[in-house]
């Protein structure tokens, strides 16, 4: 059985990955590897506080790998902590590191070059699926996201916050990919068959920072 780490961005396509990986019994998912900005506690680009980081980590099962990061973070210090956590995973006998990664071969080709001096392979679960076919699996699956991170360039800020479902898919505009894979929107999961049970979310404060608009997330009990 092949042990790995799993990338966890807090969104729809790493719990999509998880989902599809679990189905794989050749697979032991050994934990969740995100990166945090360590100025703001929240995980890099999607916003997501860390107080529901970890509540999908105990309901996806799965212990939390979390690379704390500066901000600003040069991109020798992003490297330097990520190769740290790889000699860790290493250490710990995983042998690979999946990631949610769609269609972006630049992305990939950068993946597959940072871990090939470490031994790890990297594996793409949900590499070369139509994006179109693979939203509508998603919300079909049962999977629950919000929009939490919307570029204004791309999208109109009245986009943030919503949630990921069929009348998001048709409200988009036509050149926008349907899983955003192009940095159009990024997403919080808090529902879906990766997890033991939803996680009660409710909206906050929703800002705009240079261009991205943030809808904030809650754990509603906290």
């Amino acid at each position: 059985m092949k042990r790995i780490l799993l990338s966890w961005s807090s969104g729809k396509d790493s719990a999509w990955a998880l989902h599809r990986l679990r189905q794989d019994p050749n697979i032991e998912i050994c934990g969740l590897l995100t990166t945090l900005n360590a100025a703001f506690d929240r995980v890099a680009m999607h916003g997501v506080r860390r107080a529901i980081l970890e509540a999908q980590a105990a309901a996806a099962g799965l212990p939390l790998w979390a690379v704390p990061l500066p901000w600003p973070c040069p991109n020798k210090v992003y490297e330097l902590r990520m190769a740290e956590a790889c000699q860790r995973a290493v250490d710990e006998g995983i042998e690979a590191i999946a990631f949610g990664d769609l269609f972006l071969e630049e992305i990939r080709a950068y993946r597959e070059r940072q871990l090939a001096p470490t031994g790890l392979e990297a594996i793409f679960p949900l590499w070369r699926i139509s994006t179109d076919k693979l939203a509508r699996e998603m919300i079909a699956g049962g999977l629950r996201a919000r929009l939490t991170c919307v570029d204004t360039k791309q999208l109109p800020a009245a986009f943030a916050g919503r949630e990921f479902d069929e009348a998001l898919l048709r409200d988009l505009p036509a050149e926008a990919d349907p899983c955003g894979e192009r940095g159009e929107f990024h997403s919080c999961v808090y529902a879906g068959p990766m997890f033991k049970a939803p996680l009660p979310v409710e909206s906050g404060a929703v800002v705009d920072r240079e261009g991205f608009v943030f809808a904030d997330l809650l754990m509603a009990n906290s």
